[in-house]
């Protein structure tokens, strides 16, 4: 069993930067994140492998999110810069049970409530 918790997001201009984290309780592997915006189905953002050495991105989040890790913590945090409206929805951490990297939604078995990202123009 494991137990996501998110925080970290909140209203941001455009150009601004947040930070995400999720702190898992339990035995973790590879960690995702998700977003669901306003109309949209659920996508995926940034994956990171258990041992934090492979790092999956969406096209859009490339170059300007990073993902990373502290299994001491076992909390994954993601640092979003350069933010733009397009970026708001509800943020998801995500885990799958396997060490290596995966970014489809249904190789992830628990996911944390979410947390709400809104950047304004």
């Amino acid at each position: 069993q494991v137990q996501l918790v998110e925080s970290g997001g909140g209203l941001v201009q455009a150009g601004g930067s947040l930070r995400l984290s999720c702190a898992a309780s339990g035995r973790t592997y590879t960690m995702g994140w998700f977003r669901q915006g306003p109309g949209n189905e659920r996508e995926f953002v940034a994956a990171i492998s258990w041992s934090g050495d492979s790092t999956a991105y969406a096209d859009s989040a490339k170059g300007r999110f990073t993902l990373s890790r502290d299994n001491a913590k076992n909390t994954v945090y993601l640092q979003m810069n350069s933010l733009k409206p397009e970026d708001t929805g509800v943020y998801y951490c995500a885990h799958a049970p396997t060490y290596g990297m995966v970014t489809g939604q249904d190789q992830f078995d628990y996911w944390g409530q979410g947390t709400q990202v809104t950047v304004s123009s």
